[in-house]
């Protein structure tokens, strides 16, 4: 066989160098995907069946929409309330913290003067002053010299303001019951009850008759007289009669401990008075502040003159009382200060003496008219003699007559109890014997 073709061999010899020299295929390196991974195929939403418009849809689209009215309705009146009425939950929240800056407890001072919207000065009852901050959410219309305001007990800053700054004392002295008694429960005393009658119910009641007379009704009168003369007991008939507010006050209660309380104790007195007037202020035994004045050293004892001065100020000051009358009691008037028993201060002075036998029957008939009485008891006897009794003697003798007719297990009073009593009541009046009562 002869060779081929010297032509054909090259050929596939260059066509075999062409396939070493090309490169190999190498694919291309895939990167790391992340998320979801993606389907092949046709699109989704091509796979959607056909929703066609039938009356079962319609009416299942018109219940969505009202829902959804209804939803987006709920959630805008929720919105609002959020935003103008806050929660109880809300509040109390806020409270809470209102209540820590406050801190507990809280101290009572007096407003003296304000440097401006943030700064002001206070005084305390123990006598310093201080300049202190006012907190941002105390209203700062309700400040003004001289109200009660509350106090931080560390930095003493103003965290509060007292709305009623009367003391609690002058809330107890106003009687919101009126008493039992009437002047039919008073024996004799008809010039006294007359005398009171014009002097402080008539201005009260009857205001216009005074000024066609063109005279001034009296401010105030004094009862004066021995113990046990009806004194108090007028008072609390004045009180059970008038309709107007009754202030009782002892004179003791105006001595406070710390400098300056009793005279702002009594400028709160009067101060309640004038504002629920009209209205009767009953000062008993007033010869425990009202007494002269003299040099004293002791600081005790001038306080109680400076409260005396408060006293006068407010009977016959610079301001008009108006529809406040006042009404004194005592047993020494000799005692007193010239300067608070003067007219246009106290225009009327009453004497309660001690009865006479007409007034001691009648008082006596008084206290027996509920009592069991056997039939031998003769009340003519018991005051017909010229014992010095008083009324309130008189009422101690019937109920030492009731209990010794207990004490003999009898449940009326015979004549004997009386005596016995009338005699014991009479004892106890001798000043010598009066040491052995408390042995």
């Amino acid at each position: 066989m002869g060779q081929g073709p010297s032509g054909l061999g090259g050929n596939f010899d260059d066509k075999k160098k062409d396939k070493k020299d090309k490169p190999k295929y190498e694919p291309p390196v895939q990167h790391q995907k992340f998320g979801r991974k993606k389907r092949k195929g046709p699109e989704t939403s091509s796979k959607l069946p056909t929703v066609y418009p039938t009356t079962r849809c319609k009416l299942k689209l018109l219940k969505m929409e009202r829902i959804k009215d209804h939803l987006l309705i709920e959630q805008e009146f929720v919105t609002n309330q959020e935003n103008f009425t806050p929660t109880e939950q809300r509040q109390a929240e806020e409270r809470e913290k209102i209540e820590d800056l406050r801190g507990s407890p809280l101290s009572i001072g007096s407003l003296e003067e304000i440097i401006d919207d943030d700064h002001a000065i206070v005084s305390l009852s123990t006598g310093p002053e201080y300049y202190v901050s006012i907190l941002s959410f105390v209203d700062k219309g309700l400040l003004e010299p001289g109200c009660s305001v509350l106090l931080h007990h560390k930095s003493v800053s103003i965290v509060g303001v007292l709305q009623d700054d009367a003391d609690p004392s002058v809330s107890v002295m106003k009687l919101d019951k009126s008493p039992t008694e009437s002047y039919s429960d008073i024996g004799g005393l008809e010039s006294q009850i007359q005398e009171i009658k014009e002097a402080v119910e008539l201005p009260l009641t009857h205001p216009e008759l005074y000024e066609e007379m063109g005279i001034k009704p009296p401010k105030g009168v004094i009862l004066y007289g021995a113990p046990g003369t009806g004194k108090t007991l007028l008072a609390k008939a004045v009180a059970n009669q008038t309709s107007a507010t009754f202030l009782r006050i002892v004179g003791s209660e105006l001595i406070q401990k710390y400098l300056g309380d009793g005279p702002r104790l009594c400028r709160q007195i009067f101060k309640t008075a004038a504002e629920h007037a009209p209205s009767i202020v009953f000062i008993d035994e007033i010869d425990a502040i009202g007494t002269k004045r003299y040099e004293s050293t002791s600081g005790g004892e001038r306080e109680v003159q400076r409260t005396m001065l408060e006293l006068l100020n407010q009977l016959d000051g610079f301001d008009d009382r108006g529809d406040v009358k006042v009404i004194m009691a005592t047993n020494k008037i000799e005692s007193l200060d010239p300067a608070l028993i003067r007219p246009g201060r106290i225009d009327r002075k009453i004497l309660f003496e001690n009865p006479d036998p007409q007034t001691k029957q009648k008082i006596l008939n008084i206290h027996t008219s509920k009592m069991s009485l056997a039939e031998d008891v003769n009340l003519d006897v018991l005051v017909g003699s010229k014992d010095d009794l008083s009324g309130a003697d008189i009422k101690a003798m019937c109920t030492e007559a009731g209990l010794l007719a207990l004490r003999e297990r009898r449940m009326h009073v015979i004549q004997d109890d009386f005596v016995k009593a009338k005699e014991r009541v009479l004892k106890n009046k001798v000043e010598e014997n009066l040491e052995g009562l408390y042995l």
